[in-house]
């Protein structure tokens, strides 16, 4: 699985070109900054970058977007953690597994549950704001599905197991198998490599803000700054309240 993890992500970048784009930009960015950013601050926009983006999903506006990436990420990890620590360390009988670790296989994989329905039946754009069948699927939803089968298998198996249903656990064993090695497999068409570049952007982004380059964007308008306010473009919201309301987060976007 890790070898399909490596070589699917490094497909994905060769395809895409990502990798390239992503030091190019940061060629470009270096060239255009307008001061330096050392070394401390550069270790405190990491910080942040893994407290925010990485630790807390903080980049999602949407709060039960974001509650339900955290319970599918860290129900993810949960489950891979403890489905490898009781393979290769506790392989045999002779090494009683602890009871502390099938207990945390099981909340990792209800957690990825809990949080991959919910964003299956409930946030996803295509069924929340559009109106489109829950039930549709595209390349694009191999990640989640495979995902979600994978820890639904697991659970499965495991209930079948504690219950001794004869044949029904080989069965789902070998569905848990199929699933993950589906999830694992398919990097090169799913979301998964995007967990490696997420921190990277996020990183890099923080730093053009510090360094001034800013990805080639004009600053931030402060309209109680004179200077910002007498702009020509500043012109028409002078006297505009600083805050004018939700606007198009005034309600759900489920009429489109």
């Amino acid at each position: 699985m890790v070898l399909l993890v490596v070589g699917g992500t490094i497909l994905d970048m060769v395809h895409k070109k990502s990798a390239q784009y992503f030091f190019e930009n940061a060629k470009k960015a270096k060239k255009r900054a307008k001061r330096p950013v050392g070394t401390g601050e550069k270790a405190s926009i990491a910080i942040q970058v893994l407290a925010n983006e990485v630790l807390t999903s903080g980049e999602f506006c949407n709060t039960r977007r974001r509650l339900s990436h955290l319970l599918t990420m860290y129900g993810f990890i949960i489950f891979v953690v403890t489905t490898v620590i009781m393979i290769f360390g506790y392989p045999t009988p002779a090494t009683p597994t602890p009871p502390i670790l099938p207990q945390l296989w099981h909340i990792g994989a209800l957690m990825l549950c809990v949080g991959g329905y919910w964003f299956w039946f409930f946030i996803r754009v295509d069924v929340s704001a559009e109106g489109l069948s829950w039930y549709r699927f595209e390349r694009a939803d191999l990640f989640i599905v495979s995902l979600l089968t994978t820890a639904t298998f697991g659970l499965i198996w495991s209930f079948t197991q504690s219950q001794g249903l004869a044949g029904w656990p080989t069965l789902f064993f070998v569905l848990f198998i199929v699933s993950s090695t589906m999830l694992f497999g398919s990097v090169l068409w799913s979301k998964f490599a995007h967990m490696f570049f997420k921190p990277a952007a996020a990183f890099q982004k923080r730093v053009t803000r510090a360094d001034g380059s800013r990805e080639n964007l004009p600053e931030m308008a402060d309209r109680t700054n004179p200077r910002d306010r007498d702009r020509h473009s500043m012109e028409l919201l002078k006297d505009a309240p600083l805050n004018m309301g939700l606007g198009i987060k005034r309600e759900r976007p489920n009429h489109y």
